[in-house]
């Protein structure tokens, strides 16, 4: 069996790809299903009844795809550029404890800055931090030829650590009662809610127009162009005057920025505070939604909805039918591997001898 590459791929086999994979997907689930001992039909009407089935699972669903979408868009642009950041966790936490530091150590009533000013400070000052964790990996990658994959996933221990650190420290809540949390931002700094009596504040929207912006960036500037061709092929990039350096730098700052700003925005909308519990592996699934969405940004949403729909409607199904919710885990995991397989047939075909 040997793999030929196809002179040209079929739109409509490019639309149908993902389809196919999702419904082969829920095929191999099923059986799982079957093995817990659970019916198929009531259990997936459960998950999608659970994920988007009421005006309360809709807006836990965009509530949880809020950060998804930023460390998707995160991942993204930088593998886009062949730069493979597997460090958005750290970067999400180091961008939260920024936000933190300028949003919640503040000097009280008669602090002089305005809340307005506060707030874009908190936000740069998150995205800065995340954008510098990535800055070390990607200048030791382009300058050495250090593996990238290992630098930015050991750093997130190391984020994880300080984190920790920080909340048992100088950045400890006083009145949590000995809980390992930091102090709560200003109520003016905080996002304020989309729907009523919900969870799901205006980051759903700072994501979304991310990710129209992202789109506009890759597609119809020079920088997108130059990020393209160096994830295409680097040398061939460099022997047309990519600047293949410059190119990845800006990658990394732009790509470690994004997860930093998921950071931030998880605290100001949903949280208030910093936990080290506060991200249950943001940073990783950004990585998963990025393969999903085959590394389209408006992709992107659409695959973290999916994602968070998933994880969402889980808990329900499993109160109900009693099946574990790691078949949510399940399901995402043969997805990515689903489409990855789908999309490699779109462009080669099998070839039998």
């Amino acid at each position: 069996m040997r793999l030929e590459k196809r002179s040209h791929s079929s739109p409509l086999a490019l639309v149908l790809a993902p389809i196919g994979a999702v419904l082969f997907t829920l095929l191999v689930s099923a059986l799982l299903v079957l093995w817990a001992g659970a019916p198929i039909g009531p259990t997936y009407g459960l998950l999608l009844q659970g994920g988007f089935g009421s005006v309360f699972a809709l807006s836990e669903t965009l509530t949880r795809a809020i950060p998804l979408i930023l460390t998707g868009l995160a991942a993204t642009v930088a593998f886009k550029a062949r730069l493979f950041n597997i460090g958005a966790e750290g970067q999400l936490y180091v961008g939260a404890l920024a936000a933190v530091a300028v949003g919640g150590l503040h000097g009280g009533e008669g602090w002089p800055l305005p809340p307005a000013l506060l707030f874009v400070l908190m936000m740069l000052a998150a995205a800065l931090a995340g954008a510098l964790l990535l800055l070390g990996p990607a200048l030791l990658k382009a300058r050495l030829g250090v593996d990238e994959v290992v630098t930015t996933l050991l750093l997130n221990f190391i984020v994880l650590l300080l984190v920790s650190l920080m909340l048992d420290g100088p950045m400890k809540d006083p009145t949590a009662m000995g809980w390992p949390q930091s102090v709560a931002l200003m109520g003016e700094l905080e996002l304020s809610k989309l729907i009523a009596q919900t969870r799901v504040h205006t980051g759903l929207l700072w994501a979304c127009t991310l990710s129209v912006g992202l789109w506009a960036l890759l597609k119809y500037t020079v920088l997108g162009f130059d990020i393209r061709a160096v994830g295409l092929n680097p040398r061939a990039a460099a022997f047309a005057g990519v600047p293949v350096t410059r190119t990845v730098v800006l990658v990394a700052l732009l790509s470690g920025g994004l997860a930093g700003l998921a950071g931030a925005i998880e605290v100001a909308g949903r949280t208030s505070y910093l936990t080290l519990d506060m991200s249950p592996g943001y940073g990783y699934s950004g990585i998963v939604i990025a393969m999903l969405a085959a590394l389209h940004p408006l992709g992107v949403v659409a695959a973290s909805v999916f994602v968070a729909g998933v994880l969402v409607g889980a808990d329900s199904m499993s109160r109900a039918v009693g099946v574990p919710t790691y078949i949510a885990d399940v399901i995402v995991a043969a997805s990515l591997i689903s489409v990855l397989v789908a999309t490699l047939l779109t462009q080669y075909k099998v070839r039998w001898k």
